[in-house]
């Protein structure tokens, strides 16, 4: 399950995936809410008529922990090369019409560094 979710959030980091809008829609609940690392709120109308950030990411310290049996939390540290910035990331997945889609996540800027054992997180 970890590395199903894992392959999944860094699906929508993907340019490819990023810029597509049928690829967004299919991953996006319908319901879909972020609060991004602006503090704005951005819904799911607003990925797939906006221009969303095509930079250069990677994914640190990934963790994914089961809530309910359809109901993933993962927690991760995204490294964004292009704007040489870190964010403490969590997203929550739910599993509905036969695919898990992603419901809920939030970015938060921090100046701490992935390797600091602070923001190591541990189911």
């Amino acid at each position: 399950m970890k590395e199903q979710m894992r392959e999944l959030e860094e699906s929508h980091l993907r340019p490819d995936v990023r810029t597509s809008f049928e690829k967004l829609d299919e991953l996006l609940a319908d319901d879909f809410m972020e609060f991004g690392s602006t503090g704005s709120p951005i819904r799911k109308e607003d990925c797939l008529t906006g221009d969303l950030d095509v930079d250069d990411f990677s994914l640190l310290n990934f963790e994914a922990r089961l809530l309910a049996p359809d109901i993933v939390l993962t927690t991760y540290i995204i490294r964004n090369r292009t704007k040489d910035r870190n964010t403490l990331r969590s997203s929550l997945w739910k599993h509905m019409e036969g695919r898990w889609q992603l419901y809920f996540h939030q970015g938060t800027v921090t100046p701490l560094d992935p390797s600091d054992s602070a923001i190591h997180f541990k189911p």
